[in-house]
């Protein structure tokens, strides 16, 4: 017993990629080599070893990134015209709105507006949107600030604003058509223009 224990520790000092072999002597004790010195004896299969490197690779340097810019913050952006609640009269449904921020807009920033929730005219540096035909009824205005990749920087709370567009009926019956108004006054279209009745020569009876 004493025999087969230290060849197991001989076995755990071997060199990791040395062959080990084993067999059964004539006094029947476990023998272990790294010679096949008998005919019977079996190689035997060793675990791969967990030993680590007497100098392990150094860690990969931390990657610094550039801090974020600082945003750049408005302390007022309001919509100037038209007002919360205003009331527009206008037949084809025309409106211009103006807006107005503090500080005046960045070099890297555009004014958005929305209708309904919905971007509407053009967007730029422009604080001045015309806009038209838009619908008959009550709508939510607002604007924001975007940057160049179309993140909101600001945004006005939304006001609603009425808009009454006029029927040509009503305009014509609010102001009746003269003969000079047919075909310069949208609601006096040529078509109803009334014929002028031709005076009749009066012929004397002979």
């Amino acid at each position: 017993m004493r025999n087969l224990l230290f060849c197991c520790l001989m076995l755990l000092a071997l060199p990791t990629l040395a062959q080990v072999y084993t067999y059964i002597d004539a006094e029947g004790n476990r023998v272990f080599t790294d010679q096949p010195t008998s005919s019977q004896a079996e190689r035997v299969q060793l675990a791969p070893s967990n030993s680590m490197s007497a100098t392990p690779s150094a860690p990969p340097a931390p990657t610094f990134l550039p801090p974020p810019e600082p945003s750049l913050r408005y302390s007022l952006l309001r919509i100037l015209v038209p007002q919360p609640d205003a009331s527009i009269r206008d037949s084809a449904g025309n409106l211009i709105v103006s807006v107005n921020s503090e500080p005046k807009l960045f070099p890297q920033h555009r004014y958005r507006l929305l209708i309904d929730g919905q971007p509407v005219g053009e967007v730029g540096s422009s604080p001045v949107f015309p806009l038209s035909n838009i619908d008959r009824g009550t709508h939510q205005l607002a604007v924001e600030i975007i940057d160049a990749q179309d993140r909101i920087i600001e945004r006005t709370p939304s006001q609603p604003f009425h808009m009454l567009r006029i029927s040509l009926v009503q305009k014509r019956n609010a102001s009746p058509c003269k003969k000079v108004d047919y075909g310069v006054r949208p609601e006096c279209p040529l078509k109803d223009k009334p014929t002028e009745k031709k005076d009749i020569p009066f012929v004397p009876f002979l």
